[in-house]
């Protein structure tokens, strides 16, 4: 797989994009990581976490969203997916009305006109209609729409354990081989 998009927005559940960084680095994977200022506040607040440690991982390239001129803005650089998790309700609509304002949104809008993956991971609740009408809308336009609803089935014992099961879908989306989470096999029950 060539290089990965992870854009961590503002909404609650920044973990779910460390996490994905983690693995995805642990896999070998090449990223190229965004950050909005919302979700630096919120790695701070909720992970305890300053994002400038994301340089330091292995495969990451750490792009500013202020930047619409870098490299996972264009159509033409070598990107095989882009994943935004936690997707933040605003990121939402803007992606939805084709707003590219910032190198978030508009990395977004090419990998929708390129027809790259585009997975966005949408941690709101409860969802208001407009949501609702823009996820429908983004889905239409072959976006995979990935909400952060861990499963239970496989006894989660902790929350690195309900991080794990978004974590091992959003990589199964992205077509990689994984053992993150526990799968169903049928024997369950």
């Amino acid at each position: 797989m060539g290089e990965i998009i992870v854009a961590i927005t503002g909404a609650s559940g920044a973990l779910y994009g460390l996490k994905l960084i983690e693995v995805l680095s642990d896999l070998g994977n090449k990223m190229r990581v965004i950050v909005t200022e919302s979700a630096k506040l919120t790695l701070t607040h909720e992970c305890g976490y300053d994002f400038e440690k994301l340089k330091s991982i292995e495969g990451v390239t750490l792009e500013d969203n202020a930047d619409i001129a870098a490299k996972s803005a264009s159509g033409s650089a070598k990107i095989d997916a882009m994943v935004i998790v936690p997707c933040s309700g605003t990121t939402l609509g803007k992606l939805a009305s084709g707003i590219g304002d910032n190198l978030v949104t508009r990395s977004a809008i090419v990998a929708m006109k390129e027809r790259r993956k585009l997975i966005i991971v949408p941690r709101e609740t409860p969802l208001a209609t407009v949501h609702i009408e823009n996820m429908l809308k983004l889905s239409s336009w072959d976006t995979v729409i990935l909400p952060a609803s861990p499963g239970f089935y496989n006894y989660p014992n902790s929350i690195d354990d309900l991080v794990d099961f978004i974590v091992s879908r959003i990589l199964d989306q992205l077509g990689i081989e994984n053992n993150v989470s526990k799968r169903w096999t049928g024997d369950e029950i």
